[in-house]
């Protein structure tokens, strides 16, 4: 997922630990969420679901798959991609 790309979140590959913790800050399956910003060399990652901005660890971000909203089609990709 590139920067500024919108796209709804259709899985969260990981433990219940991961995913309980994500579904604290909104970040769950079936939601729209939006890279905001990425820092070089696998730092965090900051992602705006539901109005609010989060920052998120690089190991987090890669097991958020999220569908593409693309003009003429849809693409799959993590997060940190």
């Amino acid at each position: 997922m590139k920067q500024k790309e919108k796209g709804t979140i259709i899985a969260v590959t990981g433990g219940p630990g991961l995913k309980k913790r994500l579904e604290t800050l909104s970040i769950r399956k079936g939601a729209e969420i939006t890279k905001v910003s990425a820092q070089v060399m696998r730092g965090p990652i900051i992602v705006q679901v539901v109005n609010t901005q989060v920052a998120i660890g690089f190991g987090m971000a890669k097991k958020i798959m999220v569908e593409v909203e693309k003009e003429s089609n849809i693409e799959r990709s993590a997060v940190s991609s």
